[in-house]
């Protein structure tokens, strides 16, 4: 049997005023492209779960139910971990995502020949200030720790090869800063990721679960990946600052001839506490990226 082109994983929480509209919207494009759905329903509280055996007997779908809510991460997980597709694309529940954007998004990764493509909402408005903000911070943050090459880090709509997305999975969180993980993960494994525009349709129906404890969750998983993959670009600034804050504190004694002070001495022993504590980190985080890598691969 041939090997399915594309699977949809669409993580599912608390969705139900949308799920019929949005699946019946796919039916038409999964029967003609041939394309798998799986739908993950992560623990929601409304009807989500009637709504969903309702629908159940599209040929192309799966569902799978979490008893209680893992979070936006670990359904992406369960869904990718139930395909064995070419390609995977994540697409939210709420029914912002159209369709089209899928076709266009496989057929870009395709004739660029990349790992991941990015379904870019660079240019369209946020219905929120606040979250605008947050995604600005994260943006910031994560080009100040490492080259990223594209704009929308947390775009929920991202197209991947589905062997690399299994053999990354085990890097990736659990919470909601999982699209933005991933694309990192991706990117410091030197692969080819890219992005193309998407249009994204106003929310009609339900309230979205984006808050500030997501943009803080996402910002420490930043951080995290960052010490992950290159924690001396963490380690080793902090280590010159206070080597350097150290040195001047104890400057105008030394010019003085009067020895040095514990002021000095403190800052420039955290220096190099710090750069000998980013050596170590160096080693424990290539153990941690090759602890889930097949010695074969």
């Amino acid at each position: 049997m041939a090997q399915t082109l594309l699977s949809i994983v669409i993580p599912c929480y608390n969705e139900a005023n949308t799920l019929k509209d949005l699946l019946q919207e796919l039916d038409l494009y999964c029967r003609d492209y041939q394309w798998k759905v799986v739908l993950v329903n992560d623990g929601s509280t409304d009807q989500t779960k009637k709504v969903l055996k309702e629908l159940q007997d599209y040929a192309w779908l799966k569902i799978i139910h979490h008893k209680l809510n893992r979070g936006y991460g670990a359904a992406i997980k369960s869904g990718i971990a139930m395909t064995d597709s070419e390609y995977i694309i994540t697409m939210d529940a709420d029914g912002q995502h159209h369709p089209d954007d899928v076709v266009n998004l496989l057929h870009f990764i395709r004739e660029k020949d990349a790992d991941m493509v990015i379904g870019s909402r660079k240019g369209t408005p946020s219905s929120n200030p606040f979250r605008h903000v947050g995604k600005s911070i994260i943006r910031i943050l994560a080009k100040i720790m490492m080259t990223v090459p594209v704009h929308d880090l947390n775009s929920g709509m991202k197209i991947y090869r589905c062997d690399l997305a299994k053999q990354y999975l085990h890097l990736a969180p659990d919470t909601m800063s999982f699209s933005d993980v991933i694309a990192l993960i991706f990117i410091n494994h030197r692969h080819l990721v890219l992005e193309t525009p998407i249009t994204i349709r106003q929310r009609v129906k339900g309230k979205s679960k984006i808050g500030m404890q997501t943009a803080f969750q996402t910002i420490m998983e930043v951080i995290n990946i960052v010490i992950l993959f290159s924690p001396i670009k963490i380690f080793l600034p902090l280590s010159i600052l206070c080597f350097l804050v150290g040195f001047i504190w104890g400057l105008p004694l030394m010019i003085q001839g009067r020895g040095i002070s514990i002021g000095a001495m403190l800052g420039i022993s955290s220096g190099l506490i710090l750069f000998m504590l980013g050596l170590i980190a160096e080693q424990l985080s290539w153990l941690r990226r090759n602890s889930g890598k097949n010695p074969e691969s």
